[in-house]
């Protein structure tokens, strides 16, 4: 969490979930869609807004934008984030969500302080019936599960690796 608490200015701050990039962590072990995932917390702004096209995505990180589509694809089907419009997706907020930033002006433009209350923003998620009820009613469970499966697979993929060895191991000491 980052505080920007100014007396003009109270109750300032940006909030991202510890728990959920150690459960992104854990259940995207490639560096996709890891890699949007994280430039889309870095990009968002005030209100959990990220206004990134696919391609621009694909451009910063150097990666087919097909790629970045099935990523993005696999990121909206746990909830994380929803399309809101083209180039415009939305941060469920428990997720990543930038709740106040302050946008410094130039020489010619004065400076610009955002805030969101984040209770309306969930209520008008939650009232949205054409999103997914996973991102209406979010929930780490849904990724812990999803986590839990990962595991699953992957130690019966290593028991059968395991095996296969062991009778390849044996069919060559019988020869």
């Amino acid at each position: 969490m980052e505080v920007y608490d100014t007396p003009e200015r109270p109750k300032a701050f940006s909030m991202d979930s510890l728990e959920f990039f150690f459960l992104i962590a854990q259940y995207f072990r490639e560096a996709l869609p890891l890699r949007p995932i994280l430039l889309m917390i870095a990009c968002q702004k005030a209100g959990g807004q990220i206004r990134l096209t696919q391609e621009e995505v694909a451009t910063v990180l150097d990666v087919p934008r097909a790629k970045i589509n099935e990523a993005l694809q696999e990121i909206m089907g746990h909830g994380i984030i929803f399309k809101v419009r083209r180039g415009v997706y939305q941060f469920n907020p428990p997720y990543s969500y930038r709740v106040a930033e302050f946008i410094p002006g130039t020489e010619l433009v004065e400076a610009e302080y955002v805030q969101v209350d984040q209770d309306k923003t969930i209520a008008e998620i939650r009232q949205d019936e054409s999103l997914a009820d996973l991102v209406r009613f979010p929930s780490l469970d849904h990724v812990r599960e999803a986590i839990e499966e990962l595991r699953k697979k992957r130690a019966a993929e290593r028991a059968a690796r395991r095996w296969a060895w062991a009778q390849r191991q044996e069919e060559g000491s019988a020869q």
